[in-house]
């Protein structure tokens, strides 16, 4: 029987693939607005992935439709507690505990606050990921009950792939997607180069080795889940002399390429390397940390300036664009770090803001 996306998206959240549950989730926003558990459902799952701006906002909209929901206010606490907030987190705990006198993550949360809940120590637990046992519960994970009652099956599949890795001498990853449409025909790799040189027309000039061996990278990264060094081949290949028809394939590959969160985002360029050679990093993502300004917002979008490098208001690489389509909650005195995708508005470096993470420190 097929299932609908809030049972699929809470299977992936028990299975703890959060950034998933986030993409499937947030591909069906027109069809339930307004609905709760579609809000609560995105805001825990961004929660878990440290998006505290974006679990903030999703928070409120499912608070909007439904008040003394459990794991909203447990979700709404674990915020403020996060910040180091006690005051208010304890409000929450406490209305929790008026509706449901024997809640124990409220009980043990209080018992942390009461104890335990200086700063630093919250800090710590925020850092090392402890602070999660105050989250909304997300049920058992099964798979990985599986891997404690199979043990030994696992070790050897660890022993197996050790080899296999060894034996290729490069990272092995399970395969992604079926890639076979992405083959060259004989015809194509007969013809990798554009026929037509005209002078000023690409920006890189590739041999036909070079261009063969981009395209093979650029699969090859894809597979082992380093999508932005994917996309880095995938725009020398679309900045080159590279034929009609590879370029082609190489923009299908980028229609399978992931949205990462902060806790999944590899090989994010620096700020230096992207103002050195542009063009090879658009639509890569990046986590930049810095301070913002020129912040202008109104109730449905969100843009600013990222003073990147600038957290310590010591050293500024450079002042970046950033717009968000949602509206994120930024203390705008504390340092920020954004998780953005690289684009280029009227010429010019900007990002597509995606989620914000502030310490609480």
């Amino acid at each position: 029987m097929t299932r609908d996306v809030l049972d699929v998206a809470n299977g992936l959240m028990i299975r703890r693939q959060f950034d998933k549950a986030v993409r499937l989730l947030e591909g069906k926003s027109q069809t339930y607005e307004h609905n709760f558990d579609y809000y609560l459902l995105l805001a825990t799952a961004n929660l878990y992935l440290g998006n505290t701006g974006q679990a903030s906002v999703y928070f409120q909209k499912a608070r909007n439709i439904k008040l003394t929901d459990k794991n909203l206010l447990l979700g709404q606490a674990a915020l403020f507690l996060r910040r180091g907030d006690t005051s208010r987190a304890l409000t929450y705990y406490l209305e929790i505990l008026e509706n449901d006198p024997g809640n124990k993550i409220a009980t043990e949360a209080m018992d942390f606050i009461r104890y335990k809940g200086d700063f630093n120590t919250i800090c710590r637990w925020v850092d090392t990921g402890r602070i999660e046992q105050f989250y909304p519960p997300l049920g058992v994970n099964i798979y990985r009950v599986a891997g404690i009652v199979f043990p030994v099956v696992a070790c050897l599949l660890g022993v197996v792939m050790a080899f296999s890795v060894m034996g290729k001498n490069r990272p092995v990853s399970e395969k992604r997607a079926d890639l076979s449409s992405l083959v060259l025909s004989v015809s194509e790799r007969q013809n990798l180069q554009e026929r037509d040189m005209s002078p000023g027309s690409f920006a890189y000039i590739l041999t036909a080795g070079q261009i063969n061996d981009s395209y093979e990278k650029a699969q090859m990264y894809f597979q082992n889940y380093r999508d932005n060094m994917a996309q880095v081949e995938i725009n020398r290949i679309l900045n080159s002399n590279a034929s009609v028809f590879v370029k082609q394939k190489m923009n299908l590959l980028m229609g399978y390429l992931e949205e990462p969160g902060f806790d999944t985002i590899k090989d994010s360029p620096t700020y230096k390397q992207v103002q050195g050679e542009s063009r090879l990093y658009l639509d890569c993502w990046v986590a930049w940390s810095g301070r913002i300004s020129n912040v202008r917002q109104t109730e449905t979008q969100y843009s600013c300036d990222l003073l990147v490098g600038y957290d310590n208001m010591s050293t500024l690489e450079g002042i970046v664009p950033v717009h968000f389509s949602v509206v994120p909650i930024i203390e705008n005195e504390k340092p920020v770090k954004i998780l953005g995708k690289i684009k280029s508005v009227d010429g010019k470096l900007s990002l597509e803001g995606r989620a914000v993470y502030q310490s609480v420190k």
